[in-house]
């Protein structure tokens, strides 16, 4: 049995460290075989605690997303992108919010140069105006700048894809 702090995980499991479904996510780790001792931290709530179980039932390298700094949505969304072997490294970051991770999941899934808009300086609903104008082959450098509201950018966006089809 691992050991944290010189405690077995099961005594630690008796301590007031965890709350009830910290403590939960812990024993499913255990029960699964699992090295519970990358997530059995108080730094992780049990929603973080989750997806890295959930990361390690399918053999990922949990390591590139098992830090406190990323909330358990970010961690969700980095999950998914391995599940489906996206290259989503070199976009990992903490300062991305989950909707902004969203978008830049799904331009990796449709092969697109995500590298355009995965930038922290554009909101997501910037991002999706970017993507959405590459999925259409448009030239989004045109209004790919985070000074753009992305409302405007939806304007330029559809007005580029009426030219395109005339």
């Amino acid at each position: 049995m691992k050991e944290y702090n010189n405690l077995t995980i099961e005594n630690l499991l008796k301590t007031n460290m965890f709350n009830s479904e910290q403590k939960e996510e812990i024993l499913k780790g255990l029960k699964s075989n699992l090295d519970v001792s990358i997530y059995a931290k108080t730094e992780f709530n049990e929603y973080q605690m989750r997806e890295i179980r959930l990361g390690l039932e399918d053999n990922l390298d949990v390591s590139i997303y098992a830090k406190s700094e990323f909330d358990y949505l970010q961690m969700d969304q980095i999950r998914f992108c391995l599940e489906k072997g996206l290259n989503v490294f070199p976009y990992i970051n903490p300062n991305f919010k989950n909707s902004q991770i969203t978008q830049i999941r799904f331009g990796l899934q449709q092969n697109l140069n995500v590298s355009i808009y995965a930038k922290i300086e554009f909101t997501s609903l910037q991002m999706e105006q970017i993507r959405e104008g590459l999925e259409k082959n448009l030239d989004v450098s045109i209004y790919a700048n985070p000074e753009i509201p992305w409302q405007e950018m939806r304007e330029i966006r559809l007005k580029l894809q009426k030219e395109s089809t005339l």
